[in-house]
């Protein structure tokens, strides 16, 4: 593979360089988030660990209460 002859490539100047405007700018730097983004609700977590542990207590209570003979499966 050869590289482009410099003499035909377009906006080329002698010695290498470009002529000013042939180049496309800089990257846009954005140093912060286009909008406020909004914190996740609190309250969906202590919702999920209220109803673990209603549910934790009620197979603990199913399971005592057959151990002690209340139930009979």
């Amino acid at each position: 593979m050869s590289s482009p002859d410099p003499r035909s490539t377009p906006g080329a100047e002698p010695g290498g360089g470009v002529a000013p405007g042939d180049t496309p700018p800089d990257s846009g730097q954005t140093s912060g988030l286009s909008h406020h983004q909004q914190k996740p609700p609190r309250a969906l977590p202590v919702v999920t660990i209220v109803i673990s542990v209603v549910l934790a207590i009620l197979v603990a209570a199913l399971l005592v209460s057959s151990a002690v003979g209340w139930l009979q499966f």
